[in-house]
């Protein structure tokens, strides 16, 4: 059975330390593990005026910057999936998983 992780975070150092961790889970467990896959980053930016009133060309710009990477891995039985799920994602990560076949 093949699973997909995919992870999302504000801040790439996370998403980094997270999938080496599981990474390091899968090689310990057996799995076989298709690489990390870093998708492109996805930038959202706004303005936002200062002033409503008189001034319109007094503006601030935000962005945000969405970081997301995947993880592909196969396994043979259940008990590894349990072990797979027991893995705690550190706050500000987005965790989602995907059964492929």
């Amino acid at each position: 059975m093949k699973i997909r992780f995919l992870f999302k975070s504000f801040e790439a150092t996370n998403l980094k330390k997270i999938s080496t961790e599981l990474q390091n889970l899968c090689l310990e467990l057996g799995c076989t593990v298709s690489g990390t896959v870093a998708l492109p980053v996805r930038i959202k930016k706004y303005c936002v005026l200062r002033s409503p009133h008189i001034d319109k060309d007094s503006r601030e710009a935000f962005e945000l910057r969405i970081h997301k990477h995947f993880l592909d891995i196969s396994i043979e039985n259940s008990a590894m999936l349990d072990k797979l799920l027991s893995i705690e994602v550190p706050a500000g990560i987005l965790c989602s998983l995907q059964v492929l076949s």
